[in-house]
């Protein structure tokens, strides 16, 4: 059986399937990517690499409306998301192209006696793990910048995103970028595994689930690699005070819906203040019921399929486990068609419901009403997870003081869908560990080399 396939999630066709790779077919990537740095990586100069990369930021320009429509086809996101998501990996690109050498640059070391620096160095190839959800955006943010500094890219792509896969491969190649610094493997779990045991691997990224991050985690701690992992995430959106409160919920609407609720970063938890809480609800909710997934590929669809039928059939159950231990649904769960999941509101979550501790990988909302701020920080830190956090007030230190308190990665005040490649990107707790874009994510691969001159 193929490991690798395209299966349309709103139709349900499978369109094409792709073997997994060979084990003489991984050890050729392995090569290929040895090869590069030890032969070509040594004779490019960061500036060389750098126009590379703008290069392949082009040819997603380029190319967007056929990388978008593939996109569509193999996980079901709505087609204007798709070209924004190609646009949005080719900025990342530009980003790293039009900055590298000034990331990079040598940092001297304050206070030496004798004059010293920090050489920003390369460690060697990379493998990464990419996901379905973003699979343009999450290869860009891995590829562009450890490329830049030097790192071959080893990159296995998400079993559903092969055609995707090959697009990118083919785009680092019409840049100009040989096979060895960016090689495409369809690789099984354990070929990856065995990649990363392997000595001409020097480091691994996965974007991915929990179980996913814990096991690449471990054969990496076992040879001694350095590892970034960026995980799921239920991120809170804390309401404390508004002055539209429209505009606070279609922020809600918006950032819930985006990539049809399947966003690691998406505010899954609405925890909203005593006084506002009725009035947020009515509005979020409303929103929500208009709602019907719909063609993924036609203009004005705000929802599409989710991924695949097994991911609605998960969401599903988890629905089903909240309700039964004790939830309540304002926006009560539809019949599924497929892939096709329609959205949920829950509500009375209490401490003991699983759905207290899960991610909602979907299109569906927990709201959780609290007496003040000191309970809704509470509540927001009350989770496994810690990637992204978002907080509405009109209160500027209020929303400080806040922010500083949430154990999330990252922190948005009155602001959502704000990614930008400038601004790093990551979480803690089970959420991952490392950073990715802006200055903190080209980092991540780096030897900071003491060069000390006597």
């Amino acid at each position: 059986m193929p490991g690798y396939a395209v299966i349309d999630p709103y139709t349900l066709e499978t369109i094409r399937q792709v073997p997994t790779a060979s084990d003489a077919e991984l050890e050729s990537a392995l090569a290929a990517v040895w090869s590069a740095w030890t032969d070509w990586i040594p004779g490019t100069t960061i500036a060389e690499r750098a126009a590379l990369i703008a290069r392949v930021a082009e040819l997603h320009l380029e190319r967007k409306d056929e990388l978008a429509a593939g996109i569509v086809r193999e996980m079901g996101k709505p087609l204007a998301q798709a070209v924004g998501e190609a646009e949005f990996a080719a900025a990342i690109y530009q980003f790293y192209a039009d900055h590298a050498e000034e990331l990079l640059a040598d940092e001297p070391i304050v206070g030496a006696a004798r004059p010293a620096y920090l050489r920003k160095s390369p460690v060697g190839p990379l493998v990464g793990v990419m996901p379905w959800n973003f699979p343009l955006y999450q290869v860009a943010r891995f590829a562009g910048p450890h490329f830049i500094v030097g790192n071959p890219i080893l990159l296995k792509h998400a079993s559903q995103c092969p055609d995707t896969a090959l697009a990118i491969e083919q785009i680092f190649r019409d840049a100009g970028v040989p096979r060895g610094g960016y090689t495409n493997v369809f690789a099984s779990a354990d070929q990856i595994a065995a990649a990363i045991a392997d000595d001409r691997i020097r480091g691994v990224s996965l974007t991915g689930s929990e179980r996913a991050g814990a096991a690449v985690a471990e054969q990496a701690g076992r040879h001694l690699k350095k590892v970034v992992l960026e995980l799921g995430g239920s991120d809170p959106f804390i309401v404390l005070s508004a002055e539209d409160m429209d505009a606070v919920a279609d922020a809600a609407f918006e950032a819930r819906f985006d990539n049809n609720g399947q966003s690691c970063n998406a505010p899954k938890r609405f925890i909203v203040v005593d006084e506002l809480y009725e009035d947020f609800a009515e509005r979020l909710t409303a929103r929500m019921a208009a709602v019907e997934p719909g063609d993924p590929m036609a203009e004005g669809t705000v929802l599409g399929p989710l991924s695949s039928e097994a991911a609605a059939i998960h969401l599903e159950e988890q629905v089903r486990r909240a309700l039964a231990a004790g939830a309540t649904a304002r926006l009560a769960p539809r019949p599924r068609e497929g892939a096709k999941y329609a959205p949920v509101v829950l509500e009375g979550i209490t401490r003991d419901n699983p759905a207290y501790r899960e991610e909602f990988f979907g299109p569906v909302a927990s709201l959780y009403r609290v007496a003040d701020e000191g309970e809704a920080v509470r509540i927001a830190n009350d989770s496994g997870f810690g990637l992204g956090s978002y907080v509405w007030t009109t209160d500027a230190a209020q929303a400080l003081r806040v922010a500083d308190r949430l154990e999330t990665g990252m922190v948005y005040v009155n602001a959502v869908l704000a990614d930008s490649p400038e601004l790093p990107f990551g979480g803690t707790k089970r959420s991952g560990t490392g950073r990715e874009m802006g200055a903190v994510g080209i980092e991540e691969f780096i030897n900071k080399k003491l060069v000390y001159l006597g």
